[in-house]
């Protein structure tokens, strides 16, 4: 699977309704085949930074930065933004979480 971090540094203007702004993005790219997963969260640390954890199937990465709502999403973050995001994109084994093995709790 590739699985991709993103930080995004929103405007303090927009932070708050950021989340909003991108459900249709996120909701399009949830849906997509080849999705394993797709959520945002927010920094604890800085109320204006949303990091992105996303995954996709083998061969799915490419329709995703293809399609219209991919286009359409990042056309309505860019005025949101601060800044480029920061990006962290692997090719990984696997489809899925795996259990942590230094702490369990069963």
């Amino acid at each position: 699977m590739i699985f991709i971090v993103v930080k995004f540094q929103v405007k303090p203007e927009h932070a708050d309704g950021f989340i909003e702004r991108v459900r249709d993005y996120t909701e399009s790219t949830r849906a997509e085949e080849g999705n394993l997963w797709f959520e945002w969260s927010r920094s604890v640390e800085d109320p204006d930074e949303f990091v992105l954890v996303e995954a996709f199937k083998d061969g799915a990465a490419e329709a995703h930065v293809t399609s219209e709502h991919f286009t359409t999403g990042l056309e309505t973050m860019r005025p949101l933004l601060v800044s480029t995001p920061r990006i962290v994109s692997r090719q990984v084994e696997g489809e899925g979480w795996d259990r942590m093995g230094e702490l369990q709790v069963d």
